[in-house]
């Protein structure tokens, strides 16, 4: 078979492609996807996800910067994705001496040390910093298994990085002392790195100490006020808080530098992953998380809100609670020149580490750049109600929020110009117009949110088809709207057909094809419109029969469709046709939530998945196929 209208290179879709045929493909897929004016195709995989960062040996944990991550890319590069959006890189938080998975309370800034690439360190790169013995020892072999996934066990690899790390640093030091010429040149590095961030690192270093010390994040649980306080009052120039801080560095100067040294290993390995991804072509999405951890509060708190937090309306049932922190509206400009007060920096510096090393953004919530929904922190469970009436006692949007003397507390109406006078303005500095970036705006849509991002500023939508039909999400679109059938927050696509809801008769059933977007005529006659076509009624019959019998050609079919749209994603795990496992369910506390991985084998699997009767997996060429002609048909 052949992609249609292309050229005339052959290959079976269902095995995977000799290396002298990957070129053909790469190249023919591209050309289909300029046809069909698709620009930007992009795969959903957060950096957990991703394949250990070394090929032959278990970490515990993917990286989006190791060798694993390069075949990933160079996999999705062959069929035709220019792209890959990552999930928030920061360090994560951790409570009782164990870490809280979910990368959205992740660190803006200090990087995840657990997507260091450990096997580098063994080599003379880095001057055998991590002897061969001690990676063995602390990684194990990987292992083959019958799922077509892992599970990220968290706690493993933090022990696994811990042990490595520690070795590590040890190792450069005493090779320092000994004028090893790798560990001379690592050092240089190593100092121009902190010429801009030692500052940072060292706020970071004395967050960690007195966080080891209380064994939480949680500064509400440190029962002490000068602790909780300290990097307010050493900013406040306190005599006694400087003391503290003082003594703090002196007394675990070793473990601050440690720190220091582990952030620059992994921000140099993301750098160098850069330059690579350069090369190729491939960009990779960071995702610029709406809130923050617990150490980048501690370090800007006078730039939060006190006694709020930010979460999500539910209009029929129990708001979210995020524990988000939510920067304060007085805290953000200055003046009426718009000259940057603390919130509006730490936030401007959110943006600069983004895209530091990164070449797009999914902006997370970007309600919350607008009219961010407020929950009370110091309200109990069952003060919050189900329902649209809400007690606006804990919960309230923040143009709601009012001062002791009863007046709108963001009286300048800073929120709403926050997008046009500070985000905006900074993403035009890496040259990203407004159309370019993701913008995650599957929000409750309260008015002003509308008046300033629809009607004001324009800016694109996050449209799912799942619950659309494309031409009627295409006859509203604005420029760099993008396109999803699922997402990270999502069950596997190829068991959408399986959810449990109410029919249209009030019985409980399979609802999902009893919507307009999921009716067979429909997938059948969209991608086949032209009249015209020799035999297209039995075409047209042939494929709504397959929908109407088989449910996955439904979900194919909508792939296909999908791939019709300018600007696509698609999840790692809908790619691979993994379907036993869920990587997180949105608004929910599973266990289970964020552990989900790419398998060490998932080539093998993958190919295996395609040539089976009836595959889970994506086969991206015949899906191209089907939205050519579907393409073509729409120009006739």
């Amino acid at each position: 078979m052949r992609v249609l209208g292309i050229n005339n290179y052959q290959l079976s879709f269902q095995r995977r492609p000799r290396k002298e045929e990957e070129a053909g493909l790469r190249d023919t897929i591209n050309k289909t996807y300029d046809a069909l004016g698709t620009k930007d195709r992009v795969v959903i995989t957060h950096g957990s996800c991703f394949p250990a960062s070394s090929i032959e040996r278990n970490t515990n944990i993917g990286s989006p910067y190791g060798d694993s991550a390069k075949d990933w890319a160079k996999f999705l590069m062959l069929y035709g994705f220019n792209g890959n959006q990552l999930g928030p890189g920061g360090q994560l938080e951790f409570k009782d001496g164990k870490i809280k998975p979910s990368p959205y309370n992740a660190s803006a800034f200090a990087k995840n040390k657990l997507f260091i690439n450990l096997h580098d360190l063994t080599t003379d790169k880095y001057g055998k910093i991590l002897s061969e013995e001690t990676f063995n020892k602390v990684t194990k072999p990987v292992e083959k298994s019958d799922n077509d996934y892992e599970l990220t066990n968290f706690d493993e690899a933090v022990e696994t990085y811990d042990k490595a790390l520690s070795e590590s640093w040890n190792n450069f030091k005493a090779n320092l002392a000994k004028n090893q010429p790798e560990a001379i040149a690592l050092n240089k590095e190593f100092k121009t790195f902190l010429q801009r961030h030692n500052n940072r690192l060292t706020e970071e270093g004395v967050f960690k100490v007195l966080a080891k010390h209380y064994n939480t994040d949680e500064t509400d649980d440190w029962h002490n006020k000068e602790d909780e306080d300290l990097m307010v009052n050493v900013k406040n120039g306190d005599t006694e808080a400087l003391k503290r801080y003082h003594d703090i560095i002196r007394q675990n100067r070793n473990e601050i530098d440690k720190h220091k040294f582990e952030q620059f290993i992994a921000t140099k390995q993301i750098k160098e992953n850069k330059e690579w991804r350069d090369k190729q072509g491939f960009k990779y999405y960071n995702d610029l998380l709406v809130g923050c951890s617990k150490m980048d509060k501690w370090r800007f708190k006078d730039a939060f809100l006190k006694d709020w937090e930010m979460g999500a309306r539910e209009a029929n049932g129990i708001s979210q609670r995020w524990y988000i922190p939510v920067i304060d509206p007085k805290k953000i400009f200055k003046n009426d020149k718009y000259e940057l007060n603390i919130g509006g920096e730490f936030l401007k510096e959110k943006i600069d580490y983004a895209l530091e090393f990164n070449e797009n953004l999914r902006i997370d919530h970007a309600m919350g750049l607008i009219e961010p929904y407020l929950l009370s922190k110091h309200a109990n469970k069952e003060e919050f109600v189900s329902g649209p009436h809400k007690n606006e006692n804990v919960e309230k949007y923040v143009s709601q929020l009012t001062d002791s003397k009863g007046q709108e507390y963001d009286k300048y109406w800073d929120y709403p110009k926050l997008l046009e006078k500070l985000v905006l303005p900074e993403l035009e500095k890496y040259k990203l117009t407004p159309d370019m970036p993701v913008w995650e705006d599957l929000c409750s849509y309260p008015s002003r949110f509308v008046d300033i991002y629809d009607k004001k500023l324009h800016l694109p939508r996050l449209v799912n088809l799942d619950w659309v039909r494309a031409q009627n999400a295409l006859a509203t679109a604005r420029k760099g709207d993008w396109y999803l059938l699922g997402s990270h927050d999502s069950i596997p696509a190829m068991t959408y057909v399986d959810r449990i809801g109410t029919l249209k008769d009030g019985s409980q059933g399979k609802y999902t094809k009893e919507h307009d977007a999921w009716n067979p005529a429909y997938l059948a006659g969209y991608l086949n419109m032209d009249d015209g076509r020799q035999n297209i009624a039995n075409i047209r019959n042939e494929l709504k029969n397959l929908c109407e019998t088989n449910d996955r050609e439904s979900v194919r079919a909508k792939f296909a469709i999908l791939m019709t749209t300018p600007k696509f994603q698609i999840s790692f795990a809908d790619l691979l046709g993994i379907t036993d496992a869920t990587y997180n369910i949105g608004g929910s506390v599973r266990e289970e939530n964020w552990k989900e991985r790419i398998s060490s084998d998932y080539l093998d699997k993958y190919y295996k998945n395609l040539a089976s009767e009836n595959p889970t997996a994506l086969n991206i060429p015949e899906l191209l196929k089907k939205a050519l002609q579907a393409k073509i048909d729409m120009k006739v």
